[in-house]
């Protein structure tokens, strides 16, 4: 049965439907020997569909990863510049790419796999999926900067975010960590925050994605998931919580 070609891609593994129609627009994808274009159709059990001239296969089993990304790793499944990528840290004998990226400086928490819908379901912000962090910056922050995160800052590019879930979870003489909740994902985004509001931020580490948690994987380590943490990431949120914004500072529970 015919589908759209960015649907037989993201099921074959090559991202989520957004990476795979950025595919056919940079003329990366042929069927039958033809390049196609966004909204073209085919029939996977038919067709000859090819990616940079390499066969697609579709009935490739599913595989989902957590994994521990460290500092200096780039969260991509192939580096032009040859520079070590997450994909480089799991051997599994599959095409995998990387849901939920990190900026390179970042680490934490990132997935792994092959499964396009679920990428889609994870990244997509009406599904709902939160996406906690601790960070640390290089001063205590006083309440009104913590409040400017909890109302929605306007970003350089004139963005303005949604409310963030901050709090204070330790101080140091030389900063402090605060444990922050994202209910969007926009790139650069907790740095540039703490950039706007006299925060800078020195170090940032993802610690769960919707229901799923870093847990006690060290920088580099991986494990397979669940089937219950997959079914509990492929059923979206259907009202994500309110902000709670009468928080105050002060160490999590």
């Amino acid at each position: 049965m015919e589908e759209r070609v960015q649907k037989i891609l993201a099921r074959a593994g090559f991202g989520s439907r957004r990476q795979c129609e950025s595919l056919i627009l940079q003329g990366r994808v042929k069927v039958n020997g033809i390049t196609v274009s966004i909204g073209s159709k085919a029939d996977p059990t038919k067709d000859k569909i090819l990616v940079d001239g390499q066969p697609v296969l579709v009935n490739t089993p599913n595989i989902y990863i957590a994994l521990y990304k460290p500092r200096g790793v780039l969260s991509a499944a192939f580096s032009p510049e040859g520079k070590k990528t997450v994909c480089d840290l799991v051997e599994v004998g599959a095409r995998l790419y990387p849901v939920g990226r990190l900026d390179v400086e970042s680490e934490g928490l990132i997935i792994l796999t092959n499964d396009g819908e679920l990428a889609n379901l994870i990244t997509h912000p009406r599904y709902g999926h939160e996406k906690e962090y601790r960070i640390f910056v290089a001063k205590r922050p006083e309440e009104e900067q913590l409040n400017a995160w909890r109302r929605g800052i306007v970003l350089s590019d004139g963005y303005r975010t949604k409310p963030v879930d901050v709090r204070v979870e330790l101080t140091t003489p030389k900063g402090a960590w605060l444990r922050v909740v994202l209910h969007e994902g926009r790139k650069r985004q907790i740095r540039e925050m703490g950039a706007l509001t006299g925060l800078p931020v020195l170090k940032i580490i993802r610690t769960r994605i919707g229901e799923l948690t870093l847990g006690t994987l060290k920088p580099g380590q991986w494990r397979y998931l669940t089937t219950t943490e997959v079914e509990r990431l492929k059923k979206p949120k259907q009202n994500p919580p309110a902000q709670k914004r009468n928080q105050r500072s002060g160490k999590l529970p």
